[in-house]
């Protein structure tokens, strides 16, 4: 009887204050629903990445360019401090260093470290460098939250028109930090000159270039004072139209002017058509949707959708489509929806299991804890740790909501045995109960939490990724503490009442008639607004409530008097059997058996091992490389090909096919990263197959196109294909990398060649794919030149490479 002394302060003054806690929990239960609105939702949690890509353009060969400009940047880099790994890649005109840090290092100073290391290199750097190294950050949250495709038969330039105007009403969201537009021509204009009438005039390419720039050119020259007014004076030099450009006196003879027209025809067309991208066979431009940092991603999907709609209804002509792919905010919506339904579900579940062990009344407030521990958490994880709603989240609280009731079950539970029908005032009861299981409910609960605890010290880009999971488990856990404690008693306190099991009266009892109107009031009302959720919530709890009223009730009542004391009895025999002589040490020996063979169990059973889950694929990839150098023209036509051999894999009008996409340079690499996401790569195509969501699949997988295609894009020539389907998880690496280093350049190619052949010769089971990223196939033309020859004919030194960098690359004006 000594227990009965025992008391947890908190709980009795929770008990002796009630009105204050039933305010605190309705003050707590619109908070955490306001947090929970207001917190920005999107599809994964934003990962710093502590990567720093320094990347150079000078024109030049590999050999080049890995002598005069990544070495000399990498002798300033390696002294930076915190530097886990230096890695560089240089290419024809292009050096990618890559820098990877400790993930202790604040990203912002190795960002500026690096820049001031660039700076210091500068000096050895080639004094024709056009533009200074850039010096770039990763930053998940540049990657495009919607890709939204405008295709019909119209060329270009209108479905740009088109882009643009959707452009613009898309990028005036707050939500939105830019939209890229991908497939689109740009206006250029062109000055093809004739180098025989330029040769007859005395006329040379710097002269055309000087002409032009010096006239092109908009001059302020500061104020003027008239009538007493300031007024801003500048002159503006800037051709209007290729009319004019051609008009451009380029030099001037004794026999008259010599315009720019005369030597050379000036045109107004489009620049090269760097990308290409295709929607079901049709001309489609992109416009990748990229959301602003921390905004929430399904209010800036419904905002776009509301202005896609518009256009369609108001703006777009007949014959152009407009078709929405790689929506992140469909999974995130899906997963928030499920989030909901589990509470709700979790709420209605555990309160009807625990009617039978309980009782009907304690059951509905311990089942309240699921409700307001979500409540509590969310505004702890939105106000103090100022997490977003994604999937690390959302998952932790699906895992914690079956969890959270135990305690609020072991408090509720020893309350009503004290109280016992009510032998005991119910105040008494309560504050003993909660003083009698304090410590254990709390070991408990710390129990539980022990495993979580390690991963919040987890290192690295994923312990940044998974520091969402502990965080928030650890939350709800300690929240449904406090409800346990606190909010539970007072409950108990106002609403336990003794078991009741004479139900042999009316059921159409006065109470029922009430519930009846109110709630049908409420879900009339939720239907006429609009708010058809809360509606159908309101008709599932009459539903359970009526259920309860007219059948469970009896059957909760014989289960209490007749089942469960019979299933108590049997327990408590077959417990005092086991606690007799020497059996309790056959129970342990069996435990220390039983854990051994489950070891030995799993290492016979080998099971797989996976870093995420792979189920079956929302999108399949086909990703085309060809040899570097290759014209994006040709590129395209391969992609068409293997667009078309997937179309017909997939089969006409396939219900579980969404879209078909091409992308050919832009947006077409394996690593989403990679050049920012935005940089052309003419060799390298995709094709995209978009599924319907899993919902409307009608049980169908969708993992047995994957080796379909695989079989279907064998045998095209000079191309390698890589069929996949997207990622789980963060963005990550190939599963294995085997990295070769060594200084001799030729070595370390033979050597890599080397392993490669070896690999493929051992087949090991599972490697799907191995390859390396040393590509040597680039085409290239060299310039020799015969110096004996050009001094004859007076070119020197400066003019050999000015003609060389000057000529035969691409200038703008």
């Amino acid at each position: 009887m000594q227990d009965l002394n025992k008391e947890f302060k908190p709980t009795s003054w929770a008990i002796d204050n009630k009105i204050s806690i039933y305010v605190a929990t309705v003050i707590v239960s619109l908070a955490g629903i306001m947090s929970y609105l207001a917190m920005p939702k999107e599809q994964f949690p934003e990962v710093v990445f502590p990567q720093i890509f320094v990347a150079t353009f000078y024109p030049g060969p590999p050999e080049d360019i890995e002598n005069l400009i990544t070495k000399e940047i990498e002798k300033e880099i390696k002294g930076v401090s915190g530097i886990k790994k230096l890695k560089s890649n240089t290419v024809q005109d292009f050096s990618t260093i890559i820098v990877e840090f400790q993930t202790d290092v604040e990203i912002d100073k190795a960002k500026q470290d690096i820049k001031d290391a660039v700076d210091r290199a500068k000096q050895e750097l080639p004094s024709d460098l056009e533009n200074d190294p850039q010096v770039i950050d990763i930053d998940i949250s540049e990657m495009p939250i919607m890709n939204i495709n405008i295709a019909g038969d119209f060329n270009l330039e209108t479905l740009k028109k088109y882009g643009e105007d959707m452009q613009d009403r898309i990028e005036s969201l707050t939500e939105i930090r830019r939209v890229d537009i991908v497939g689109a021509l740009d206006r250029e204009i062109q000055i093809n000159a004739d180098m025989y009438k330029m040769a007859l005039a005395g006329i040379s390419m710097d002269d055309i270039r000087s002409a032009v720039g010096g006239e092109n050119v908009i001059i302020p020259s500061g104020q003027i004072s008239i009538d007493g007014m300031k007024r801003s004076l500048g002159v503006n030099g800037e051709f209007a139209n290729a009319e004019q450009l051609g008009d451009l006196v380029i030099t001037s003879t004794k026999g008259g002017k010599i315009r720019l027209r005369d030597v050379a025809e000036v045109i107004d067309s489009h620049k090269e058509q760097e990308s290409f991208a295709r929607l079901g066979g049709k001309n489609v431009i992109t416009l990748n949707v990229v959301k602003r940092s921390g905004r929430n991603l399904i209010d800036a999907a419904d905002k776009i959708a509301l202005i896609v709609d518009d256009f369609e209804k108001n703006i777009l002509p007949e014959g152009v489509d407009v078709t929405i792919t790689a929506d992140q905010s469909e999974n995130t919506r899906m997963t928030l929806h499920d989030l909901i339904n589990t509470i709700i579900i979790g709420f209605v579940l555990v309160t009807i299991i625990l009617m039978f062990f309980m009782g009907v009344t304690n059951a509905i407030f311990v089942g309240l804890s699921v409700p307001i521990s979500s409540f509590i958490a969310f505004i702890v994880i939105d106000q103090f740790f100022g997490y977003t709603l994604n999937m690390m989240t959302l998952f932790s609280f699906l895992l914690a909501l079956g969890i959270v009731v135990d305690d609020a079950i072991v408090v509720i539970e020893n309350t009503h045995r004290i109280y016992d029908n009510g032998k005991v005032p119910i105040k008494r009861a309560a504050k003993i109960a909660a003083g009698e299981v304090f410590l254990p409910v709390l070991s408990g609960t710390l129990v539980v939490l022990a495993p979580f605890t390690p991963l919040l010290f987890w290192p690295g880009i994923m312990g940044s990724f998974m520091i969402y999971l502990p965080v928030t488990l650890i939350v709800a856990l300690v929240a449904s503490l406090i409800v346990a404690y606190i909010m539970n008693p007072v409950f108990a306190v106002d609403f336990m009442t003794e078991h009741e099991h004479d139900h042999s009266g009316s059921k159409f009892t006065r109470g029922f008639k009430v519930t009846a109107v109110v709630m049908g009031s409420v879900a009339l009302i939720s239907y006429i607004t609009g708010l058809f959720g809360m509606g159908n919530f309101v008709v599932f709890l009459f539903a359970v409530y009526a259920l309860y009223h007219f059948v469970l009730v009896r059957v909760i009542s014989n289960f209490q008097t007749n089942a469960w004391p019979k299933v108590q009895d049997w327990y408590a025999a077959r417990i005092a059997w086991l606690l007799e002589g020497k059996r309790p040490f056959g129970v342990l020996a069996s435990m220390f058996l039983l854990f051994f063979l489950a070891i030995v169990f799993t290492m016979f059973r080998n099971p797989p091992v996976g870093f995420f889950p792979q189920s079956d694929p929302n999108f399949i990839f086909a990703y085309v490389r060809m040899p570097i150098g290759t014209d994006q023209r040709v590129t395209d036509s391969v992609t068409h090909i293997v667009e078309d051999r997937i179309t017909k894999v997939m089969g006409d009008n396939n219900p579980l096919v969404k879209s078909i996409i091409s992308n050919v340079a832009i947006g077409a690499s394996e690593d989403p990263f990679e050049g920012g996401g935005s940089q052309s790569f003419p060799h390298l195509g995709k094709v995209s197959v978009a599924f319907v969501e899993f919902a409307k699949r009608n049980g169908q997988s969708t993992a047995v196109y994957m080796d379909s295609i695989r079989s279907s894009v064998k045998g095209i020539i000079g191309a390698e294909i890589t069929v996949a389907q997207e990622q789980n998880g963060p963005p990550t690496g190939k599963p294995i990398n085997i990295e070769l280093t060594a200084d001799n350049f030729n070595q370390l190619v033979n050597t890599t060649e080397s392993v490669k052949r070896y690999l493929d010769s051992l087949q090991i089971a599972g490697v799907e794919e191995l390859k390396s990223d040393f590509q040597s196939d680039k085409p290239e033309i060299l310039i020799s030149i015969d110096r004996e020859k050009a001094n004859r004919e007076h070119i020197h030194r400066a003019d050999r490479y000015g003609i060389a960098y000057r000529y035969l690359w691409c200038r703008s004006i």
